[in-house]
């Protein structure tokens, strides 16, 4: 794979910094060991502003080129997962009951590279600014670094992001304009109706047939409420009610989560939901009460950033190897926010088939993350050519 020269001579150095940040898994916004071994490899490679403590752990490096020009945002999120490992490696997790299964370590260790690479050559106008973001599996990190201000604070034009793909070939890189990942939105749902003996339901108003009754209502919003062509999932993941054999409960639970690309169906999915626990209610005698939690937004690439992001993508790891059609997941992801915020791109990098994300066997695949470096290096310079 033709990666930039400077970046394959320290790719040793990229798989030494991935496997130390893999054995010293953080969670949420308590990365701060993680940003701190960030910080200080921008301060070997003499980036020129580095600050701190953005989204609490977060940091955002600012590095300068040659003459005046835009800024290119380049992300990578830190944080790993409440999960034990169960890969074997040698550069396994050491902290029981967290790993990074989901290849943050690598994202990190990506723009790293780029960073080293760009402060050593410096071939664009303007400016980048590396961010190094925390909590994108929880609390949404994105979301408060673009609350904090980051996009006006730092001048930042447009803004990219790469996510490690352990379904597609190794070396490869994958992205689509438009919608690439879904918003997803939860909801926890209590049922309230009168217990007694299993013998006599007649003397009772049982919360488990009405939750079963939600359950199969929520369905047909999908199957009826919106058009096949603009998709939504609705899914209960979880139904909890009853402690005995011979007792119907007074109360009984249910949570899931929604997920779509589109604000319109969004808000017609959770109007439905409620619409539906109403007429249960009537129906069954019981009372609902339901928490619903609007999380993350869709993903949404823009036009011109996804486009150029493909040039790039197509230089790197050759034409043949960039699929500029790529099917859009009902997985989410906090950049979103980032894109909400400023117009740019998010792309998948194949790092062979394997365990998925989030599996206890999952592991960054070494060998790409000169290829992610090149890119978000290249990407730079091409937005931000000098002019000479």
């Amino acid at each position: 794979m033709p990666v930039l020269n400077r970046i394959a001579d320290y790719a040793d150095d990229l798989t030494a910094w991935r496997r130390h940040l893999h054995q010293h898994p953080e969670l949420g916004l308590d990365c701060h060991k993680t940003a701190a071994f960030v910080v200080e490899r921008l301060r070997e490679f003499g980036v020129d502003e580095i600050h701190e403590g953005i989204a609490e752990t977060g940091v955002v490096a600012i590095i300068r080129g040659q003459g005046a020009g835009g800024c290119t945002g380049l992300r990578a999120d830190m944080d790993a997962l409440p999960m034990d490992e169960m890969t074997g490696a040698d550069h396994a997790s050491t902290i029981p009951g967290r790993m990074h299964a989901c290849g943050h370590d690598g994202h990190t260790t990506m723009l790293l590279g780029a960073a080293r690479y760009l402060a050593e050559t410096r071939n664009f106008a303007g400016s980048v600014a590396l961010i190094f973001q925390p909590a994108e599996e929880i609390t949404g990190g994105g979301r408060i670094m673009v609350e904090e201000g980051i996009m006006d604070r730092f001048g930042i034009d447009e803004v990219y992001g790469i996510h490690t793909y352990p379904s597609a070939q190794e070396g490869t890189m994958l992205t689509r304009p438009g919608p690439i990942l879904a918003a997803v939105d939860d909801y926890e749902i209590t049922i309230r109706g009168k217990g007694g003996h299993a013998a006599h339901p007649d003397e009772c108003i049982d919360p488990l047939i009405a939750t079963t009754a939600i359950h199969q209502a929520f369905q047909t919003i999908v199957s009826r409420s919106v058009t096949p062509t603009d998709p939504l999932v609705i899914t209960v993941t979880q139904i909890h009610g009853g402690s005995a054999l011979n007792v119907i409960p007074d109360i009984a639970t249910m949570a899931g989560t929604v997920r779509c690309y589109s604000e319109e169906v969004r808000q017609l999915a959770e109007r439905r939901i409620r619409d539906i626990l109403k007429g249960i209610e009537i129906t069954h005698g019981v009372q609902v009460e339901i928490d619903y939690q609007y999380g993350y937004p869709a993903t949404v690439n823009h036009g011109p950033q996804t486009e150029t992001a493909l040039a790039v993508a197509r230089e790197v790891v050759g034409e043949g190897r960039v699929d500029g059609d790529a099917p859009a997941s009902m997985g989410a992801e906090d950049f979103s926010y980032m894109l909400n915020a400023r117009p740019g791109a998010f792309l998948f990098l194949g790092q062979g088939v394997g365990p998925s994300c989030h599996h206890p066997a999952f592991d960054f695949n070494d060998t790409v993350a000169p290829v992610g470096a090149s890119f978000f290096a290249r990407l730079v310079e091409t937005r931000q050519p000098v002019v000479r």
